[in-house]
């Protein structure tokens, strides 16, 4: 496995590459034929609608198999009842590939309150139902009934965050890796892109994918660990030795003496014979190569059953994930071995051109007329600058999924793309509604030393603060700005992805340029909440960082002659969060006026840190023991979570009655009342209370009573299939806030949920009647 890989494009294309660039990927046998093509080499399986634009998965990854000389078709969204639909572009002569879609098919599904949601982002007419329940496991196996001896590649956001035993919030249960539940030949995981070139050349020269298994990104099944492996045993807390040392994986180790060699000649004749095992870092034979080493997690059938156990493989997990130094993972699945080989190396900056600038059409398959999909609408004036996020929030996918070293495109490719939609994309008003990414200014950031990035294991470059080896230069960000904003018909360009205040504070030339010219009335932010204990459980910045943003956020609006306003979103009931850190923010939010707008709780995600304390009630950030790891509290039952909620929503009658016996129960009966240094009053206006229905807010943002103009939000989404959630009640997510997220808006964090604030009345004031 290289560390300075072949360029994505190094190949020669495959034979078909003669038919040349269709204008969409085929759909059906027609548009096949009208393409001259007698089959396809390669279906794509999606949940979501083909639209072909590089923030939906399948376009990307269609365009780049097409650019690789490959005959790709795509069936988008098939009837998955029968395998009929499956068999509507013929065999494939190299394999499926499947994916649930941008987005994980429970999350879009399911509210985090388990609840069916009555639309889909991603669908024509934005209607619910167009993909089953855990896609991938569904058309995997759909697929392989159709034509029995073709290979199944699983791949996208729900394959990569089911890689292994993972906790399920659905079921209330681990359940096993998807691929054996899928019968998948090999999944994909993370920026696929390199893989999946790397795996469909050598299929179509004859190689059987059950048997590739030097491939970086991805896992597979294997009857047990090969010779040649040392196996450090990390399958129980007590005695794992440490995970996270740091030696240099690609330093040339040498024998010392010709004593050394020959230890390390009779190591190898019994390695031989299968892997060698170990329990600590110094048992490892001297000079072993990195990329023979393994680590043994916990097996599936001890996870099922020990949250503890489960808590530990989380972390052993999430310190090998750096591409310089990961090694490979075992975790034993009945009388199989599930192997992850190490994450993706990153793209370069010329690869990440190249990707985007391939021939898109940038519009849905004509097929679907003039349908709605709400996805599109919300993404076709955007530009994706970049991938990867290295916060590393426990809550969030993209750390997981794209990893935490940024993949920047060059400024000539965005200006290009903008140059693009400016010429091509109907409805074009002169607007760009995005200039962003999983962050909107994480715009080449990197460390300082290459090498201290090859070896590094934190798990976040700014948390508990920002890494001294980080450059958080934002000179090229702001020269970005200025270019884009200064092209011929180009009347405003707007961020709308999330912001990382804590970063932005390092540069106030940002913060300047970005109130001064791209915050269209209100910008989004994320602080998560308020109070120590779940912030900490969140490698989030604590509120002083958001203070010191505020106070140039304000500065630099009213030296720009702008009315201009912060909206923070704050997540219920994440793990750590206390019925008192939950009061806290219900003061905080009423001292300083704000109303929370839409709410979600937290949506345990599978593979998230996060969710491994919501399963296990211990904090993986930090060594798990049985005795000694320090507890988590998690607000887990219905009435925990409708509480937490509740407090975010002080205002609301309806949840007057939860709150009153909740402040009496901890001792605040003090904050009932109807002065305005109360948080609810004690009288309750009839219609109101628990079940009854909730007065809409109507979308409105308000300050003070005052109203501001609604202005169009974006539902971007990453075109690498990071996960998107969904609002209460089904609306989509604004860029900035998705849930855990399998596809998500771009620049939205795949992460748990939370909820957007508005300012409003104060909540001592009796409603209107």
């Amino acid at each position: 496995m290289s560390a300075a890989p072949d360029s994505l494009f190094a190949r020669k294309p495959y034979w078909a590459q003669r038919f040349g660039t269709a204008p969409f990927l085929p759909t059906t046998r027609e548009e096949m034929d009208d393409l001259g093509w007698d089959s396809c080499d390669i279906v794509l399986v999606t949940g979501d609608a083909y639209v072909d634009h590089p923030s939906f998965g399948m376009a990307i990854i269609g365009r780049l198999l097409e650019a690789q000389g490959f005959r790709v078709g795509i069936l988008a969204q098939p009837d998955w009842t029968s395998a009929e639909p499956f068999r509507a572009l013929g065999r494939p002569n190299l394999f499926f590939g499947v994916t649930a879609g941008n987005m994980d098919s429970m999350v879009n599904h399911y509210t985090a309150e388990r609840k069916i949601r009555s639309n889909d982002a991603y669908t024509p007419g934005d209607v619910h139902g167009k993909r089953p329940d855990r896609a991938v496991i569904v058309y995997a196996q759909r697929a392989r009934e159709a034509y029995k001896d073709v290979p199944v590649v699983a791949g996208g956001i729900e394959a990569s965050l089911r890689r292994i035993a993972h906790y399920d919030y659905w079921q209330d249960k681990v359940r096993r890796s998807v691929l054996l539940d899928s019968r998948a030949d090999i999944l994909l995981f993370g920026n696929a892109e390199r893989a999946l070139v790397e795996l469909a050349h050598r299929v179509a020269a004859g190689e059987d994918p059950r048997e590739i298994t030097d491939l970086r990104g991805t896992a597979l099944l294997r009857d047990a660990v090969p010779a040649g492996y040392v196996e450090l045993d990390s399958s129980e807390v007590d005695t794992p030795g440490p995970v996270d040392a740091n030696p240099d994986p690609y330093a040339m180790v040498s024998p010392e003496t010709c004593a050394d060699a020959e230890a390390q000649d009779a190591q190898a004749t019994e390695a031989e014979a299968g892997a060698k095992v170990v329990r600590f870092h110094r048992d490892i034979p001297r000079g072993t190569p990195r990329e023979q080493t393994v680590i043994r997690i916990p097996a599936f059938e001890q996870v099922k059953g020990d949250a503890v156990l489960y808590a530990h493989a989380s972390r052993v997990l999430h310190l090998e994930t750096n591409p310089g130094n990961a090694r490979a993972i075992v975790q034993r699945h009945g009388d199989k071995e599930v192997w992850l080989n190490p994450p993706p190396i990153p793209l370069s900056t010329p690869e990440m051109d190249a990707v985007f600038d391939l021939p898109y059409a940038r519009a849905p398959h004509p097929s679907y007329g003039d349908a709605r999909i709400p996805a599109w609408e919300m993404i076709r004036f955007s530009v994706n600058i970049m991938r990867g996020c290295f916060g590393g929030c426990t809550f969030c996918s993209i750390t997981e999924h794209e990893g935490r070293i940024i993949q920047s495109r060059s400024e000539d490719s965005v200006l290009r793309e903008i140059e693009e939609i400016r010429d091509k994309v109907d409805g074009f008003t002169g607007v760009i509604s995005d200039l962003g990414g999983p962050t909107a200014n994480m715009y080449r950031l990197a460390c300082k030393d290459p090498k201290i990035e090859q070896s590094c294991r934190r798990l976040s470059c700014v948390y508990p603060g920002i890494c001294s080896n980080l450059d958080t230069d934002h000179a090229p960000l702001i020269r970005l700005y200025r270019k884009a904003r200064a092209l011929p018909g180009i009347k405003k360009i707007l961020i709308a992805s999330g912001l990382r205040y804590d970063l932005a504070i390092e540069s106030p030339e940002y913060v300047k340029e970005l109130v001064t010219h791209h915050v269209g009335g209100y910008l989004k932010i994320a602080p998560e909440h308020t109070e120590t204990g779940p912030l900490s459980r969140m490698m989030k910045p604590g509120m002083g960082t958001y203070d010191r943003f505020k106070a140039m956020f304000e500065k630099y609006s009213k030296a720009a002659g702008k009315e201009q306003y912060l909206i923070p979103y704050f997540i219920a009931a994440h793990p750590g969060t206390t019925d008192q850190d939950m009061l806290q923010l219900a003061l905080w939010l009423k001292r300083n006026d704000f109303r929370a707008d839409q709410v979600q709780a937290f949506l345990p995600s599978p593979m998230a840190l996060a969710t491994a304390m919501w399963h296990s009630g211990r904090d993986p950030l930090r060594g798990i023991r049985r005795t000694t790891s320090e507890r988590v509290p998690v607000p887990r039952g219905v009435r925990a979570r409708r509480l937490h909620k509740a407090f975010l929503r002080y205002h609301d009658p309806n949840n007057w009655p939860l709150l009153r016996d909740a402040l009496q129960r901890m001792g605040r009966a003090d904050l009932i009342g109807n002065g305005k240094h109360h948080l609810v009053p004690t009288w309750q206006p009839a219609g109101t209370g628990q079940g009854a229905a909730r007065p809409s807010t109507g979308g409105r943002i308000t300050r003070g009573g005052k109203a501001l103009k609604k202005r169009g939000q974006t539902f971007q989404t990453q075109h690498n299939g990071v996960e998107a959630a969904a609002r209460p009640g089904g609306k989509p997510a604004p860029a900035g806030k998705a849930g855990a997220r399998s596809a998500a808006p771009k620049g939205g964090k795949p992460r748990a949920g939370g909820g957007k604030v508005r300012k409003g009345r104060p909540a001592g004031k009796r409603p209107r009647a």
